[in-house]
């Protein structure tokens, strides 16, 4: 990614999260990413298709970044309780990404492959091993329960109503209890360590000619 395009996704992200809406134009976001105008006409087909293209990629790279910061956890409980604490202390770190998951991750399609990735696997498998009771066909219900416990904890941090830390405890044990996890147990998973939210890896560097460049 170009460091122009890099400030743009950025200033996007900004943008839309503010106005609550994808009717940013392009002089704005050329604007507030600190480029200049031919250069986001030359880098973006518009600002509508460019909010979708971040949109997919948010989802998808926090699923990914999840999945690998919760390797070598087998628990559905546990990695279920990382997950929740995973999303609001980056709410609190990256507060526009949290605004922009608390506008769109709900409303729209291609957000919504936030709550489509691990935590469903997780549900199911708890629910199959016994650790979590509700019936198979509940599970988009439940899913639904901890997009909205998600997103509530993460609007209280970023009212400054609560840390994300307190904030992210009380989701973790809450959404736990309702699905069955006895309430000590709930509390454990609720206040145990979190590990950090690993990043990526880069993609290789691509030359000219389009060969992968020599570390």
């Amino acid at each position: 990614m170009t460091s122009a395009r890099r400030r743009m996704r950025e200033a996007a992200i900004r943008l839309f999260a503010e106005k609550g809406s994808t009717q940013v134009s392009m002089s704005e976001l050329a604007q507030a990413a600190g480029v200049a105008r031919g250069t986001a006409h030359n880098n973006l087909e518009s600002t509508d298709a460019f909010f979708r293209e971040i949109a997919s990629e948010l989802a998808d790279e926090m699923n990914d970044r999840i999945t690998i910061s919760s390797e070598g956890v087998s628990d559905p409980t546990r990695r279920l309780a990382l997950a929740i604490r995973f999303y609001i202390r980056r709410a609190h770190e990256e507060p526009d990404w949290g605004r922009f998951l608390l506008r769109f991750a709900i409303s729209e399609q291609a957000l919504q492959a936030f709550w489509l990735g691990q935590p469903v696997q997780d549900l199911a498998n708890g629910q199959q091993s016994g650790a979590f009771h509700f019936r198979p066909d509940q599970i988009p219900s439940a899913i639904s329960f901890i997009a909205g416990s998600v997103l509530g904890a993460i609007l209280l941090v970023l009212d400054g109503h609560r840390t994300w830390r307190d904030a992210g405890q009380d989701a973790v044990e809450f959404v736990l209890r309702a699905i069955g996890v006895p309430g000590e147990a709930a509390r454990e998973q609720a206040i145990s360590d979190l590990p950090p939210l690993r990043e990526l890896p880069s993609p290789p560097t691509r030359s000219r000619k389009g060969d992968v460049a020599a570390a």
